[in-house]
């Protein structure tokens, strides 16, 4: 499958790949492609399972930013995600699980800053919320 116009705009990355078989990206650009093909049919829930999974950061601060922006213009994401901080910082609310329960929910705000979450999940015991991935 070759990829489409549709996701250069989301993912200009893509651009320089137009041509390219699916198959053959690279995991990153992998992601990118799976979203914007979840995006063709204009759903009104996104669901997102483990989005950072063999990722580079650097592929992370490109992709966590795009979930935020589509949030931001109205579409509803479920993400499942075990990078904490990343999650923590383009959500607006959380449930932490734990062998399919939710052990604590709330505004990921809030959470971002729970101790029982900063050490448990994001490795760290001070109170500052975590870094947020660069802005798109």
């Amino acid at each position: 499958m070759a990829i489409s116009n549709a996701c250069t705009e989301l993912f200009p990355r893509l651009a320089e790949r137009r041509t390219q078989i699916a198959g053959s990206l690279s995991g990153g650009e992998q992601q990118m492609l799976a979203i914007a093909r979840g995006l063709l049919s204009r759903p009104r829930l996104l669901i997102i399972d483990e989005l950072s999974l063999g990722l580079a950061p650097l592929l992370l601060d490109l992709l966590f930013p795009v979930l935020a922006r589509l949030n931001r213009e109205g579409l509803s994401i479920l993400l499942i995600e075990q990078m904490a901080s990343y999650a923590l910082a383009v959500t607006q609310r959380t449930y932490v699980m734990e062998t399919g329960r939710v052990l604590i929910d709330g505004p990921s705000a809030t959470l971002a800053n729970d101790p029982r979450v900063m050490e448990a999940y994001l490795g760290r015991r001070s109170p500052r919320a975590p870094h947020p991935p660069a802005s798109s």
